[in-house]
């Protein structure tokens, strides 16, 4: 845990969800064995992929839902990889609405609710791969809304997502503890003014642009040492 956290008045906790509650990782693993060598690349590829065409579509301002994004990413990922399934392909997608909470999440949900924070996930995903992650792993009862950018039509990190959380809860930026496992996603919640606090699970370096954490830690089992008792 690194980080001047200065959480001390925090009204409510906003969770990325695809990196930071749900492991992306987890359709590939449950079909390695059938991919075989080209498994890992095949994973970051899809991610990569998933991620760098939510930024193009926002630039390019022809925003499609995260489902069709995922699925032109895992697209490229298998050609890429020489992969020609249409099986696998639609496996892994219906994987993907399912996909493994992190062990950590729900006691680190759990905790906050217990401190009466309120709890909410804003995500790029759609409000139906949303809700069936969330149910697939239980966590209904932890969460007290849970925000897709389909009512915004542009995906993080443009601040208009960040916003719209904040109407939603009706609160101020400087109130809300924004928690991401993805730097970029920490980097534009800063920017607009959240208390980010990173999730940095691999050890990755900190992105270099001006916008940093309150907190770096190495897993959701240390957010609640930075949150007010």
């Amino acid at each position: 845990m690194s980080g001047d956290s200065n959480l001390h008045d925090i009204h409510a906790c906003v969770f990325d969800a695809y990196g930071t509650l749900f492991d992306f990782n987890a359709p590939l693993a449950a079909r390695r064995a059938r991919i075989g060598p080209a498994a890992d690349r095949l994973s970051a590829l899809w991610r990569q992929k998933q991620i760098d065409y939510t930024w193009l579509r926002s630039l390019m301002g022809k925003y499609a839902d995260f489902w069709q994004v995922t699925g032109e990413a895992l697209d490229y990922a298998m050609t890429a990889c020489d992969l020609e399934d249409p099986t696998l392909r639609a496996e892994l997608m219906q994987l993907y609405l399912s996909l493994d909470a992190f062990p950590d999440a729900q006691a680190c949900l759990e905790t906050i609710k217990g401190r009466r924070l309120r709890t909410a996930v804003l995500s790029n995903g759609t409000q139906t791969m949303l809700t069936a992650a969330v149910n697939a792993n239980a966590l209904k009862p932890l969460l007290d809304r849970v925000f897709s950018v389909e009512a915004c039509g542009v995906f993080k990190p443009h601040p208009s997502v960040y916003q719209f959380a904040v109407d939603a809860l009706d609160t101020q930026p400087a109130h809300v503890c924004f928690v991401s496992g993805n730097g970029w996603d920490v980097a534009g919640a800063a920017a607009f003014g959240f208390r980010s606090v990173w999730i940095n699970r691999a050890g990755a370096p900190v992105e270099k642009l001006p916008f940093h954490p309150v907190a770096e830690i190495r897993g959701l089992d240390e957010l609640a040492d930075l949150l007010p008792s």
